[in-house]
């Protein structure tokens, strides 16, 4: 089930800046997905098309199988911007109970809600603290824990690990599997690349108000050609022969790099290793850093900014 749906999104400001250009994806239930981007790639744009804060110029969107912007559907997403401020007077506690009546949420709601959703993010012994006493990381976790007081079906986190150290981070992957196995839908903008590779399902690259690239992680990450083979501890890998057989061969400390050239197959080389008697302890098709990707899909859309030359537009989907 699709829970959200764009469709040949356009949103222009003044008639003039073009800010989505026909930005069509499908998020579905129980997903993380990531989008990724430049500044000013139009991130920030269709989030808030998504919320309702924004209309469309053109195209159509939907979120839980209603458009974009209605009240029934509002209340059932949650959603941490970036660089929040709270008012630092409050405790954790309080500001809680503060978005639970904004929510229209019971009395005898919020009091269960509120230390559930602060545990869950690891702010139970700091409950009762003010938030002016809070450092950067725990202002992030406290502004994912309003996110979610509500229990939505739906959650926008806009960088939710910005500030938080590697423990709070792997915490707030943690918590986010666990949000994904009970069928929440999320959905991610961050700028920390290894840690969007780390927790999302799929990804899309915005450009310029374009999606130039999307699909699941393994897909965009894989590097096809490219694999990494280790023998048995001891056993010496046969260099020359590989070279003869028409191999491209370098040397990676106990791995080898093996790249395949135009219709070769990684088969022959293998049967051959076996044939000699040597024990394959090591076979993998290499990948890429989702970062590399994005770099090189980023660069490969925009040749030539720097010297003045046009733009290439491309699209390429993978689902």
């Amino acid at each position: 089930m699709a829970v959200i749906v764009t469709e040949k999104v356009v949103k222009t400001y003044s008639g003039r800046i073009t800010a989505l250009n026909g930005v069509s994806l499908r998020v579905e239930k129980g997903e993380i997905f990531g989008l990724l981007g430049q500044n000013g790639a139009g991130k920030t744009t269709l989030v808030k098309i998504l919320l309702g804060i924004l209309s469309t110029t053109d195209g159509k969107a939907e979120l839980l199988g209603e458009p974009v912007g209605t009240t029934k559907t509002r209340r059932k997403v949650g959603y941490l911007p970036e660089d929040h401020r709270f008012p630092e007077y409050h405790t954790g506690a309080s500001l809680l109970e503060f978005y639970g009546t904004l929510l229209e949420m019971s009395a005898g709601d919020r009091r269960r809600r509120i230390p559930e959703v602060l545990k869950s993010v690891g702010l139970e012994g700091r409950m009762h603290s003010k938030i002016r006493t809070y450092s950067k990381g725990m202002k992030q976790r406290l502004g994912i824990a309003q996110a979610l007081m509500h229990d939505p079906e739906v959650i926008f986190l806009d960088e939710p690990t910005d500030g938080v150290d590697p423990v709070g981070r792997r915490e707030i992957r943690e918590m986010l599997d666990a949000l994904k196995a009970r069928g929440v839908t999320i959905f991610l903008n961050s700028h920390l690349l290894g840690e969007v590779e780390l927790i999302c399902d799929r990804v899309v690259i915005l450009d310029r108000g374009e999606i130039i690239r999307q699909g699941t992680v393994a897909e965009l990450t894989e590097q096809k050609g490219t694999f990494q083979v280790g023998l048995a501890e001891g056993e010496l890998f046969p260099e020359a022969e590989v070279r003869a057989m028409g191999y491209a061969l370098s040397r990676l400390r106990l791995l080898w790099e093996i790249g395949l050239r135009d219709g070769q197959s990684i088969d022959p080389l293998v049967d051959f290793l076996r044939a000699q008697g040597l024990r394959l302890r090591h076979l993998v098709e290499k990948r890429q850093t989702l970062e590399d990707l994005f770099v090189q899909t980023v660069e490969a859309a925009e040749p030539g900014v720097d010297g003045g030359r046009p733009r290439r537009k491309r699209v390429r989907t993978r689902d």
